[in-house]
């Protein structure tokens, strides 16, 4: 790999003491469980509503799943689907397929039917990981591709009084017939020998779908690594760090994150199944959580809460995340709550997470910082491929140890997602932003996601960003409809707080937007919802909104 110009201007804002580039092991993902149970045996490795257990349990229950794969056929290569929520199941499965010489498949545990199907036929996988809630679903593929399906219960590992609130579905023993059940395949301790090294496919995570079907992302031991280092060094992540682990481990943020960075530093890690913001409080204030990655949707969450001026969440350290633009406003809330910086950061399917963060000590609110160790980014024009100068708009570009070794079974989608530059290659992202003198990065918007309003550009991103600052607005969402008169016009979807319901109109946004942006910038259509739809991941689901008013239009549902 071509070495990263030293005269890059984010070099200056590296925090002191950093150095800036790291070395990577050359080892498997496998060996950060070996070596922490090795380090920190008898430490709690996850908590679990309560529920406890230990580094040398989860190498343990790891190694024996190992051993049911590899005597049920499992070898170096085959791939297995994990299709389940954030449980102890999860990273034992994770590992103990690892440790087979085995090829994750993470699987947004949302999906049902022909989704399912699809992503489970397209790697190939020869055997599915679940919980029981999911069982259903993961028969009905496994009954059409003919997988064996191994299935656990979340009481499994809940203890019998529950520390933190417990959904009502994780308390249900449902039958696992037509399964292996977890307890069973969980019976022999005879791992095979390891014959994987770190150039070998370890993951592949599927992207969303955004630019048509989901494509699978071909990781390494060596691409995960690299980001599950930068990750841990980058959030000063030590052996004495908590984690609050609420993003799921299906996406590559939470996996980085909230999973392989804590097992990297034999650090603790506070299980979250379901998403739930008075949980999530109580988790902070009990075990006295220090370091929580989380998605901007969950911060918006957290602070919508009438309960948040009685809850101590001060024990926070590192706090920061992605999925979308963090407004200003909203970060700088979260500071004055919980005393810590709001830490913004960017990445991708591609990349394993994170290419971008913010450092902890200064932030600039609105960015998604700079690129982290290893990564060398750029902003070009998506046309002509050539680099824009500081400030100037463009398609962002990057090159670095994380990014993916191609799509899988996708050859033609794999070249075109590169391009040379100077005789460099670099990954095309599709996100649309650019870059400031000092080299921080800001996005404006998805290429795919412009609004084409009488012929100007519209980001959404900073459309909403400003919206933000209304302080009668909880959440918003900014799409395109299709406009007769303009082609498309400008239409914000808000939920609104509590104490504002019935007492601000959509005029009175309106006309405060139009006083705040330019003249075809501002939204001239609002429709106050209750909630605003979300992805497998948590994050905003601007698809599907601009896919229904696309649909509305051609049913003449629009002006």
């Amino acid at each position: 790999m071509h070495q990263i110009p030293k005269d890059r201007p984010w070099f200056k804002f590296y925090p002191p003491g950093f150095t800036l580039e790291l070395d990577y092991p050359e080892t498997t993902v496998y060996e950060l469980l070996e070596t922490s149970a090795r380090r920190f045996p008898g430490k709690t490795a996850v908590i679990f509503y309560g529920g406890r257990l230990t580094y040398s349990q989860v190498k343990d229950y790891s190694e024996r799943l190992a051993t049911f794969l590899a005597r049920n056929g499992i070898g170096k290569g085959d791939r297995v689907a994990i299709y389940a929520l954030n449980s102890p199941h999860w990273i034992i499965a994770y590992f103990g397929i690892l440790r087979a010489n085995a090829v994750v498949v993470p699987v947004n545990p949302l999906l049902r039917g022909s989704e399912l199907e699809y992503i489970v036929k397209d790697s190939g996988a020869k055997m599915i990981v679940t919980t029981g809630e999911l069982l259903s679903n993961a028969k009905m593929v496994s009954e059409d591709l003919g997988l064996k399906i191994i299935a656990g219960n979340h009481v499994d590992y809940l203890p019998e009084n529950p520390e933190l609130t417990v959904p009502d579905f994780m308390k249900v023993e449902y039958d696992l017939s037509g399964s292996t059940p977890w307890r069973e395949a969980l019976n022999v301790n005879d791992p095979p020998e390891m014959n994987v090294g770190s150039s070998d496919m370890a993951m592949i995570p599927y992207t969303a779908g955004s630019t048509g079907t989901p494509k699978g992302c071909i990781h390494t031991n060596y691409t995960i690594l690299s980001n599950t280092l930068s990750a841990a060094y980058w959030e000063r992540v030590s052996p004495g760090a908590i984690h609050l682990s609420a993003l799921p481990f299906f996406h590559v943020t939470g996996l980085i994150h909230s999973l392989l960075s804590p097992v990297y530093t034999g650090s603790t890690m506070v299980l979250m199944t379901r998403w739930d913001r008075r949980t999530a409080m109580d988790a902070i204030e009990k075990y006295r959580v220090t370091h929580w990655i989380s998605i901007a949707t969950m911060i918006f969450d957290v602070l919508a809460d009438p309960d948040l001026p009685n809850r101590n969440l001060k024990s926070l350290r590192v706090t920061g995340g992605g999925g979308m633009p963090t407004p200003k406003a909203v970060a700088e809330k979260w500071e004055l709550i919980t005393g810590t910086k709001y830490m913004e950061g960017y990445g991708l399917t591609e990349t394993i997470s994170q290419t971008h963060m913010n450092t902890v000590e200064e932030p600039k609110y609105g960015s998604i910082g700079i690129p982290d160790f290893g990564v060398d980014a750029m902003v070009i024009d998506p046309l002509t491929r050539d680099p824009v100068k500081p400030g100037e708009l463009g398609e962002i570009v990057l090159r670095g140890p994380e990014v993916l070794k191609g799509y899988w079974n996708k050859p033609k989608e794999t070249e075109e997602a590169f391009t040379e530059i100077n005789g460099v290659t670099y990954f095309r992202t599709g996100d649309v932003g650019y870059m400031d003198e000092d080299g921080y990065f800001y996005i404006a918007d998805r290429l795919k996601r412009m609004i084409n309003r009488a012929g100007m550009k519209v980001w959404p991103a900073e459309v909403e960003s400003k919206l933000y600052e209304h302080p009668a607005i909880r959440e918003v969402v900014v799409v395109g409809t299709p406009s007769p008169r303009v082609g498309e016009e400008v239409k914000a979807f808000i939920v609104l707080k509590e104490e504002y319901k019935g007492k601000v109109t959509a005029e009175e946004i309106i006309s405060w937007a139009k006083d705040k942006m330019a003249p075809y910038k501002y939204p001239r259509i609002i429709e106050f919802v209750d909630s605003i739809p979300r992805t497998g991941a948590g994050k905003i689901n601007w698809r599907l909104l601009q896919e229904k008013e696309k649909q509305k239009a051609l049913q003449g549902g629009n002006p």
